[in-house]
């Protein structure tokens, strides 16, 4: 088995896949390896980056759905490399590696436009509603008022 430990260098020419760990597991796996390599238990690094274990845990297993939302995730590495004495951005550069695949969100902006958006069909269909009851109530009842002379 090819030794998959080692990604691209950052910035470097690189063809697509040519980093064979691809997936959250193969990720955890060389977090862990890389934390056993230099003698450190899951303990010593939970005191040093105060993460919690089950955090910790699935980080080293590749569990993301054990995880917390992505802007926690990759403050998490970055502290986990840090305490086990990695280069944090490499680790986050591996990760996103993997995590590329994964849509982003959109921006809080464009969010923002959406819900305007919606807010503005709905308003104009309840106004519709509410005109379309009052022509109908006026229809039903013969229209309006004949004024008095």
């Amino acid at each position: 088995m090819a030794d998959d430990t080692e990604a691209p260098a950052p910035g470097s020419a690189s063809a697509p896949g040519e980093y064979q760990g691809n997936d959250y597991a193969d990720f955890g796996r060389y977090l862990a390896q890389q934390r056993q390599l230099r003698g450190l238990s899951v303990e010593e690094v939970q005191k040093a980056t105060r993460i919690p274990a089950n955090i910790l845990a699935a980080l080293e297993r590749g569990d993301v759905e054990r995880l917390p939302a992505r802007v926690f995730i990759l403050n998490h590495i970055r502290a986990y490399a840090q305490a086990i004495g990695i280069v944090p951005e490499e680790a986050v550069l591996r990760f996103e590696e993997v995590d590329r695949t994964v849509k982003s969100l959109p921006a809080p902006a464009v969010l923002e436009r959406q819900r305007r958006r919606r807010a503005w069909i709905i308003l104009a269909c309840v106004v519709a509603a509410f005109a379309a009851s009052i022509y109908a109530l006026f229809w039903t009842l013969g229209g309006a008022p004949a004024p008095r002379l």
